[in-house]
């Protein structure tokens, strides 16, 4: 016997049928001999609604506030785990669910964003072990008595945290999409779907830009080492693994293409070069809580002066500038540059740590189709380019050419 979660997104069970369509993948699992506990996200769009309310009503500028819209958002995956339990009893299945704080999930004080502290699972398992399946309402948990959320997609981290928690045998996450791809094929049509994937590389494509998996359940898995499966709920068809690395026979020289139009671009020229300009850059940045990605820095000829390019979401452009506007007085820089029409390409995979020739061949192909690069990161897996953002598509199918990736 094997304890599997299983964890059901928002389309899976966006509305009554597709949730007795869940009740029936659980009722499959239990019928080879299994225990399961299933974690559920909201119905689809339930939470944006949620969200829709809350903005009607509050700015969000204080803690108190970010505590009620934990309250108000966290409601969705209550309302589904409920109707799934239903479901299952109409079946003839026991069952029961489970909201964040009656497991519980505990986590810390970040509403809106909260990390996991600790799960006791041990209710959880007398669930289990009484013959009965336990449904969960991801997404949510509890800090000193009040709710808390993960943010969004936290769902996953839901289920992969209780995966560990459980030591289940595999966590299996169901999505719109029937595993992970080579890259999105919505734009390349001979995207191949692969077997299995290291969670090195899956964090690599989660974190940039990918949507399959949210990237703190990837690191979790990871961490962890739960065994997680992603497969869609829409057919019986395999999905793709998430392994050890040495568990993958034959490593290609990349794995997959990511993509992300959600950046934007600021360059400040002439910034004095002397020790603590960047640290006067970058920390009210930090103070800000935006996540600043690639950065590069150009000193002048003379090494008086350097220029600084550096990437954030696009999201938080605006509150980026304004940040370094209250430093401008420290950095006294000539000119402040600010450009939304770019994106991030990026190639991963475990195999560049034993192949030569990965970034030369990734800028011949993005050359050859005239596309010029803005700005490089690399790290020991992946290489990513800023490029204008009209040639993201084209970037892509470049590079899954070059890399020939369609090829089994």
């Amino acid at each position: 016997m094997a304890l599997i979660v299983q964890k059901f997104g928002g389309t899976s069970v966006a509305n009554i049928e597709r949730i007795r369509n869940v009740a029936i993948k659980v009722k499959k699992e239990l019928d080879l001999g299994n225990k399961v506990a299933v974690v559920v996200s909201a119905m689809s769009g339930v939470t944006n609604q949620l969200v829709g309310y809350v903005n009607e009503l509050s700015p969000l500028e204080t803690s108190a506030a970010w505590a009620e819209y934990d309250q108000v958002v966290s409601s969705g995956e209550q309302v589904t785990s409920g109707l799934l339990a239903l479901a299952l009893q109409e079946m003839g299945i026991p069952a029961r669910s489970f909201s964040g704080w009656q497991i519980p999930l505990e986590t810390d004080s970040a509403y809106g964003k909260a990390r996991i502290a600790n799960i006791g699972p041990d209710d959880v398992h007398k669930t289990l072990n009484s013959g009965m399946v336990a449904v969960v309402a991801g997404f949510q948990g509890i800090h000193n008595g009040r709710v808390t959320t993960l943010g969004r997609g936290g769902s996953d981290t839901s289920a992969v945290a209780l995966a560990a928690a459980l030591k289940a045998d595999r966590c299996d996450i169901y999505t719109d999409v029937d595993g992970v791809y080579t890259t999105d094929p919505r734009i390349v049509e001979g995207a191949r779907k692969l077997e299995k994937i290291t969670y090195e590389e899956m964090l690599e494509l989660a974190s940039l830009g990918a949507k399959v998996l949210q990237t703190r359940s990837v690191e979790m898995a990871m961490n962890h080492r739960v065994v997680v499966q992603v497969l869609t709920s829409f057919a019986d068809i395999p999905g793709t693994l998430l392994v050890n690395e040495e568990n993958i026979v034959e490593q290609k020289r990349i794995t997959g293409i990511a993509y992300s139009r959600d950046e934007a671009r600021i360059t400040l020229t002439e910034i004095a070069n002397i020790p603590g300009m960047s640290a006067a850059l970058f920390g009210p940045l930090a103070e800000a809580n935006i996540n600043v990605d690639m950065i590069v820095q150009n000193v002048t000829e003379d090494g008086h002066a350097t220029d600084i390019t550096f990437t954030v979401p696009k999201s938080d452009l605006d509150r980026a500038l304004a940040a370094v506007d209250k430093a401008g007085a420290k950095l006294k820089f000539k000119s402040i540059h600010a450009d939304r029409n770019v994106a991030k390409v990026s190639i991963v995979g475990v195999g560049m740590r034993s192949h030569a020739g990965i970034a030369l061949t990734m800028f011949r192909a993005l050359a050859d189709k005239n596309i010029n690069i803005l700005v490089i990161s690399t790290s020991e897996i992946k290489t990513s380019v800023l490029i204008a953002e009209e040639y993201t598509e084209l970037a892509v199918r470049a590079l899954h050419a070059a890399f020939e990736l369609e090829k089994a």
